[in-house]
């Protein structure tokens, strides 16, 4: 949930299959921030109840036939035997399960001592921002940024003190949360006076949301608590009318969010559980895991999707698709162990065949245009060939049409150039495939591999700066490479929108 209000409200990671990212230190629960005293106190006889020492089983598949009542339609027999049912009881303690909600429920709720929760004011019609919300909003925000950290924290414990049913659709550890709702405060500001742009954002937040477990429901108690720490931590920039300046765009923001969730609910389910089916490690600290889903798994070469392990309950992070949609529906990632990365770590060096995950809707627009064949100029950085490599595979798959495509592929040493072997294998079978491996930190490298930075290697071969009619980019890997070859190409005069990629406030996340 990586936005606007936490798992109420929350990019990718290409390097991920991308790169890697914010550090995931842990940290007290935003609830002990509260003013001391005002949390209820926890009787013995109400402690944490234990933890169950057996997850549910999952039942095993059948060929449809069994158990359907007359008058159904039929399930067709499944053409794979799963061990699902031998694998970790994956989110058996995750969202609105009996044991997040005891936790929740049974220690915080109906305590005498609970303060209480901000008065509900008559909410604002849901209406546009004028320019006046607008310029309030930005000069709240600024006035509340250096206080951020105090500001969200205390947003949080009125939530968890005031609303304990919501504190199962976070993670344990809510410091990286913490710093990804001011982030999401942010943007919204920054765009509330580019509808197009606050839409698509939020749009994608309000279907991101659907994998915490949020319901409709959630939104009125979030802005209240929200309108209630600005108000805080605002000092004299906070009055009246600053307050329905933020009233109105919270009402606008939440309308659209639900909106998009209510739709996508149509046609997807908020999740998907996924079974492991093989881990290749490709360097100490770089594995190849294939899954397969439960389900089919929509999705697009260049895009990424969120994933959940059942050894971090709640902690979602994105990684890209490593190949173009496959027949056999399975699902590969490219996953490097970056430091201090829960989820990262987790799948690298811990995760086993029958390990079930849990994936998120596909997301992102790195994606290619096959009715318009443009020439392709592809930079991918460590784990980030991955998007990359999908992409080649898609082109492949629909013909060139005489587009050509040239792969730039960077890492330090040569031996984190993993997927070289392959990405050479397909250029030798297609002419308008071309691929240059790049390292920047050895200098006895294999005839044919350059020495340098990505960007700069890329930039000399000189081809950037010729006819930039019909070529489009598409960058991934670590964001700072990512930030310098968008720059470069900026000015080598390439127009921003066919310079594509997916970095976003959460890329860096492990």
């Amino acid at each position: 949930m990586p936005e606007p209000f936490g798992p109420l409200p929350a990019g990718p990671d290409p390097g991920a299959a991308a790169a890697p990212g914010p550090s995931e230190p842990s940290e007290p629960f935003a609830a002990e921030a509260a003013d001391p005293g005002a949390g209820p106190v926890l009787p013995a006889a109400r402690a944490i109840p234990a933890r169950p020492t057996e997850p549910p089983r999952i039942p095993a598949p059948t060929d449809g036939s069994e158990g359907v009542p007359d008058g159904l339609v039929r399930a067709p027999a499944l053409g794979y035997q799963p061990r699902f049912p031998d694998a970790p009881g994956l989110n058996w303690a995750g969202p609105n399960d009996r044991w997040s909600r005891a936790w929740a429920l049974e220690t915080l709720a109906e305590s005498p001592r609970t303060p209480p929760a901000p008065a509900a004011l008559p909410p604002a019609p849901v209406e546009a921002p004028t320019l006046r919300d607008i310029e309030l909003i930005r000069a709240s925000l600024a006035t509340v940024e250096p206080v951020a950290d105090r500001a969200t924290a205390h947003f949080y414990a009125l939530i968890f003190v005031h609303h304990p049913e919501v504190r199962a659709l976070f993670p344990a550890a809510m410091d990286v949360q913490r710093d990804r709702l001011f982030r999401a405060l942010l943007v919204a500001a920054r765009n509330a006076d580019r509808p197009a742009e606050l839409t698509e954002y939020l749009t994608g937040l309000g279907c991101g949301h659907r994998r915490y477990g949020t319901l409709s429901g959630h939104y009125g108690p979030v802005g209240e608590c929200l309108v209630a720490a600005l108000a805080r931590y605002c000092g004299s920039r906070w009055d009246a009318e600053t307050e329905v300046a933020w009233r109105r765009v919270y009402g606008l923001v939440s309308r659209i969010m639900i909106e998009a969730a209510e739709r996508a609910a149509l046609t997807s389910p908020p999740w998907w559980q996924a079974e492991i089916v093989s881990t290749e490690a490709r360097t100490p600290d770089v594995a190849v895991l294939t899954l397969r889903p439960d389900q089919a798994y929509p999705y697009r070469a260049g895009q990424y999707a969120t994933v959940e392990t059942p050894w971090w309950p709640r902690v979602w992070r994105h990684f890209s698709l490593a190949t173009a949609p496959r027949p056999d529906g399975l699902l590969t990632f490219h996953v490097k162990a970056v430091q201090a990365g829960w989820v990262s770590n987790a799948l690298v060096h811990r995760a086993a065949p029958g390990d079930v995950l849990r994936l998120g809707p596909a997301a992102g627009g790195m994606v290619v245009d096959h009715d318009h064949p443009q020439d392709l100029l592809c930079l991918g950085g460590g784990t980030g060939i991955a998007p990359i490599a999908a992409l080649v595979e898609e082109v492949a798959e629909h013909g060139a049409a005489g587009r050509s495509v040239e792969v730039y592929y960077g890492a330090r040493q040569q031996s984190g150039l993993y997927a070289l072997d392959s990405l050479r294998r397909l250029a030798d079978r297609h002419p308008w495939l071309s691929v240059r491996p790049v390292v920047s930190a050895q200098l006895d490298a294999d005839p044919g591999v350059e020495i340098g930075d990505l960007p700069e290697v890329a930039a000399r071969h000189g081809r950037w700066d010729r006819r930039w009619d019909g070529r489009a980019a598409y960058l991934s890997g670590p964001p700072a490479m990512v930030r310098r070859a968008a720059a470069a190409l900026l000015r080598a005069g390439l127009p921003t929108d066919r310079i594509h990629h997916d970095l976003t406030g959460d890329l860096a996340a492990g």
